[in-house]
């Protein structure tokens, strides 16, 4: 997914004057989120889904693990709000303590992913030579690959697990983050400030890191949230075809794959974590886009409603 930022922040409009200037630049981008009736609805999916998984040890009506096989293929009732599956299991229960796995990975890979190719596009583009052609090479090679068929493979080698899961989508979808923020510093650094700041004795390091990174930050920022429900459906993916959790422990994909075997008798084993990943992934989307207004000075909706 491409996202178009420009290398400049917007500046925090009427009302955060007498704020600190990271703290009016959060107040403006609140500000238009809140305007933004979609970014809101994601809010509002991305918060309750997240904390329905925190508090999931708290709020699961059942034992996820508990058989009753007496009880299998239940609909949707008093006793059991989703239903039951194949074992009698709580099918809500198994969603609220998969949520923790699901959401938990997807989030830990995306922002792995963010940083990991914020630091190499920042080398690549700030000291150019053979760092960059090394860096812009192993971009290219990672980009001639479709995401998912390389992640697959390489979980396959290192084996299963969430762990190796997280570890093999984070060392291949890190390559186009790193390719837009080269970009964006090879804009920044032969602009003015940049040469202020040399010329009054900082050092490259302080430079990069103390004014160029706040400028160049926002387009990694917007693209890791889109991305989240990329990486939250690339998570499922493999764990529906068995790469990721081992039964029974619950976790979204790994759910999908034991409800399509027995689609005719239960088919909420199906319904429920489609539809959990559906909400997740629709949430990330919602808020990634009002997160590209708020942050992007030339959008149209974020100066009308800033």
């Amino acid at each position: 997914m491409t996202v178009t930022m420009t290398g400049t922040q917007a500046a925090p409009e009427g009302g955060d004057e007498g704020l600190p200037p990271e703290l009016g630049r959060a107040s403006h981008i609140w500000r238009v989120l809140r305007r933004d009736r979609t970014a809101m609805l994601g809010v509002v999916l991305v918060v309750s889904l997240v904390v329905a998984a925190l508090l999931a040890p708290l709020i699961a009506p059942h034992d996820p693990n508990g058989v009753d096989v007496a009880k299998k293929y239940r609909p949707p009732s008093g006793e059991f709000l989703l239903g039951s599956d194949n074992l009698g299991r709580d099918i809500l229960s198994r969603l609220l303590m998969g949520a923790r796995l699901s959401i938990g990975t997807a989030v830990v890979a995306g922002l792995a992913i963010g940083l990991l190719g914020l630091v190499m596009g920042m080398l690549a583009g700030w000291f150019g030579g053979a760092v960059d052609a090394v860096i812009s090479r192993v971009v290219d090679i990672l980009l001639a690959f479709p995401l998912f068929l390389l992640a697959l493979g390489i979980t396959g080698l290192i084996g299963p697990g969430l762990r190796n899961l997280t570890i093999a989508l984070v060392s291949v979808a890190w390559a186009g983050y790193a390719r837009i923020v080269r970009s964006a510093v090879l804009a920044e650094r032969s602009k003015l400030y940049v040469e202020a700041a040399r010329a009054a004795g900082a050092s490259e390091l302080r430079v990069l890191v103390k004014h160029v990174l706040p400028n160049v930050v926002a387009p990694v920022l917007v693209l890791t949230t889109l991305d989240m429900g990329v990486v939250l459906l690339a998570v499922s993916g493999l764990s529906f075809l068995g790469l990721g959790v081992k039964p029974p422990t619950p976790e979204w994909g790994s759910m999908l794959a034991e409800g399509r075997n027995y689609l005719d008798q239960g088919p909420q084993m199906t319904i429920f974590p489609g539809a959990a990943i559906f909400l997740m992934v629709l949430g990330f989307n919602l808020l990634g886009d009002g997160l590209r207004d708020a942050l992007d000075p030339h959008s149209t909706r974020a100066l009308t409603r800033g």
